[in-house]
């Protein structure tokens, strides 16, 4: 079994999903149960299908949990691009979050890549 607390996408993306966390305080309350939730949704699911994944014992298997951090991780984008033109957020602070996303996007599938040549 993998520890996934060593991998760097999981320490990363944990980060990320604080600065999220951050980032939703300055929501209007009429967003707490729209975007704003789906936004922590998704910021909470890109580490938690890392972690789930190192659990599972095939390569196929943990390939397949980081294919869904991954697409939660877009999902997070889009949310983010949103968020920024609604004003829910400062541009400053998206762009702060997107440059740390697209980075681990692209660890992530060079692990996925890595993964299902083996």
């Amino acid at each position: 079994m993998r520890n996934f607390r060593k991998y760097d996408i999981w320490i990363d993306a944990v980060e990320i999903t604080d600065k999220v966390y951050c980032a939703l305080d300055t929501f209007p309350k009429k967003e707490l149960y729209a975007l704003a939730s789906q936004m922590s949704r998704a910021a909470v699911s890109v580490p938690s299908n890392i972690a789930e994944g190192a659990s599972r014992y095939s390569e196929k298997d943990f390939a397949r949990f980081l294919e869904y951090s991954l697409g939660s991780s877009f999902e997070l984008e889009t949310q983010l691009i949103i968020a920024l033109r609604r004003n829910y957020i400062k541009e400053s602070q998206q762009t702060i979050i997107l440059e740390e996303l697209m980075s681990l996007q692209k660890r992530i599938s060079g692990l996925i890549k890595k993964i299902l040549k083996k």
